[in-house]
């Protein structure tokens, strides 16, 4: 069993009865605190003492987020070490200047030593770190085929598809909504691409947090007593580059730097 960084890992392992002897209204609600340190495992009363004994060595539980990140970090940069850069960059979309690799995500150049630091001209927001090891890492080097699908076709688990449409997808609809120009920053910001699609929406919009990881976010317009509608598609070959944790977070980390640039428009100092 590898290390457990997030609730949704725990909650595999958890009887999914909802039995509330917790404390808590559900075992994804229980799985949360565990990894906020706010629960105890011996709290649910259908876990075996030793297999709660070996989860707690797996368990990597909140304390800052700085030394959570530090936690998650630590076995990726051991693996980075064992990383061929020269032969990784067809793999990865990458160049390779001098012993560093550098990739560009969503435009920008992100620089990654042999050592798995990594450095870049623009801040470098903690989100992107864990996916941009992992990509590295994992990646199989699948070029983009052009088929585009959406998240639930990533992953056999229902939960992520949840998790995905409850933390990303809806949010990222109700922050286009109140702010149209939300789409004009991704393409003028992140260096995102206008693209004809066979969807029906009013725009695709094209973008790139790795190399060989696009997204497709698709946007129509509210109308009158219409909704406005926003999905938000993956190429199938995504799961091959970058596994579902990493996408995952990849895009709760995108949302929270649009809500920070919409934030900044919205209320001008």
């Amino acid at each position: 069993m590898s290390k457990l960084d997030n609730p949704l890992e725990i909650y595999k392992l958890l009887p999914k009865s909802n039995c509330k002897m917790c404390g808590v209204a559900t075992c994804l609600a229980f799985a949360a605190e565990i990894i906020k340190a706010q629960k105890r495992l011996d709290q649910c009363p259908h876990l075996e003492s030793n297999f709660i004994e070996e989860l707690n060595k797996k368990i990597i539980r909140q304390t800052s987020p700085e030394e959570q990140l530090k936690q998650i970090l630590l076995p990726l940069k051991k693996q980075i070490v064992t990383v061929d850069f020269s032969t990784s960059v067809k793999r990865l979309g990458a160049i390779l200047s001098g012993d560093k690799l550098t990739i560009k995500c969503l435009g920008k150049d992100f620089k990654v030593d042999s050592e798995g630091n990594v450095i870049s001209d623009c801040h470098i927001n903690e989100w992107v770190i864990v996916p941009l090891l992992k990509y590295i890492i994992y990646s199989a080097g699948n070029d983009p085929s052009g088929k585009w699908v959406p998240f639930r076709e990533l992953s056999n688990e229902t939960i992520w598809h949840t998790y995905f449409e409850h933390k990303f997808e809806k949010p990222l609809k109700q922050l286009t909504d109140t702010y149209p120009d939300l789409i004009e920053d991704m393409i003028s910001i992140f260096s995102g691409k206008p693209i004809k699609t066979s969807f029906s929406f009013d725009i695709s919009l094209l973008l790139y947090p790795l190399p060989k990881v696009p997204i497709l976010i698709c946007y129509t317009k509210p109308e009158e007593d219409i909704e406005s509608k926003l999905n938000v598609f993956f190429d199938i070959t995504a799961k091959n580059n970058l596994n579902i944790d990493s996408i995952y977070r990849l895009c709760v980390g995108l949302l929270v730097m649009f809500q920070k640039i919409s934030s900044r428009h919205m209320n001008p100092s």
